[in-house]
């Protein structure tokens, strides 16, 4: 987290959205840094049991180790949890509904930003399977769980990036290494080529999910279970380090000196997982786009289009099996 980023909106969110959480268990994937820590944290010292779902790694085990000295009294449980790897995701859920017989928040938070054109072991698209297919998973296998909450929530979380074009089955396929290489640093440098087309693709499809979910959920008269959605505007976190290390960014740029702080870019998935007054569908994030308090917004028209929700749909279920409800 950027510390230089002067924090602006997180303490009124919780003071106008927050509620107590004693009893509740919350699960939450990409938790080491950013906005995944932040909402840790503050749901722990809202009363949750916080399940941190995370690749095994010494910055997981530091990251438990801060959140316990930040909030002494909250309950954490770090579970493994390669959202690159299906077999992992599988043990992870098996893990919670081992120890756990109630989930009332899951939020899809983890994500990887313009990657290289490489394939997981599954054989999908590194961004595709972290983003979205893992997540789907998880929600897949842990809606049962959620099923017995009072009201559960499914919190996404999409980015910016979701403005663009339509989704394309392509890249919910097997077909990791073969979605169009790397691009050039010009394109990089500009935000453009395939590199960022595929992230778009992955942050379209996280805001298309929550309105595949709720039609869903609808359908299925299942109303003590609601999907929401977040977007972060434009936040000061490891993401765009990580990124940039990979070649798919400047981490000095002009664009990131806009950026503001990983606390704030936490408040729309904060809001989603706390407000009393949430309803499925609603869509939290700063309404000026890069930054700002995490207004209810109005959903694009391509979230809502059906030929997107189908190519979402059958693309996830076609990778790791059907969702029942």
């Amino acid at each position: 987290m950027n510390s230089k980023v002067e924090t602006k909106h997180l303490n009124d969110v919780i003071a106008n959205h927050g509620q107590d959480l004693s009893g509740k268990v919350a699960a939450i994937t990409g938790t080491t840094t950013g906005t995944g820590y932040v909402c840790a944290r503050e749901l722990a010292k809202k009363g949750a049991t916080v399940l941190l779902l995370n690749r095994k790694s010494s910055r997981s085990e530091s990251a438990v180790k801060q959140l316990q000295d930040e909030v002494p009294n909250g309950k954490f449980e770090n579970i493994e949890c390669d959202l690159q790897r299906f077999s992992s995701v599988r043990n992870a859920i098996k893990e919670i509904t081992n120890k756990y017989e109630v989930l009332d928040i899951l939020v899809n938070n983890a994500g990887v930003m313009a990657l290289k054109d490489m394939a997981t072991e599954d054989g999908y698209d590194v961004q595709i399977q972290t983003n979205v297919l893992s997540h789907f998973l998880l929600t897949k296998d842990l809606f049962p769980l959620l099923k017995k909450s009072a009201l559960g929530r499914i919190v996404n979380h999409s980015s910016m990036a979701r403005l663009g074009g339509p989704l394309q089955a392509q890249y919910f396929g097997a077909n990791g290494g073969n979605l169009g290489g790397d691009g050039t640093d010009e394109e990089s440098i500009g935000f453009q080529g395939p590199r960022w087309e595929r992230y778009h693709q992955t942050k379209l499809a996280n805001a298309v999910f929550t309105y595949a979910l709720k039609n869903k959920l609808e359908d299925a008269s299942v109303d003590h279970v609601i999907a929401l959605l977040a977007h972060p505007g434009l936040a000061a976190t490891n993401l765009q380090v990580t990124t940039a290390i990979d070649g798919g960014m400047e981490k000095d740029s002009i664009l990131m000196q806009r950026a503001q702080s990983a606390e704030d870019g936490a408040t729309g998935i904060i809001r989603a997982s706390l407000d009393p007054t949430s309803k499925s569908g609603n869509f939290y994030g700063p309404s000026a786009g890069w930054s700002g308090y995490p207004d209810e917004l109005e959903p694009e028209e391509l979230l809502l289009d059906q030929k997107n929700i189908d190519i979402l749909w059958n693309g996830c279920e076609a990778a790791v099996g059907t969702f029942e409800f």
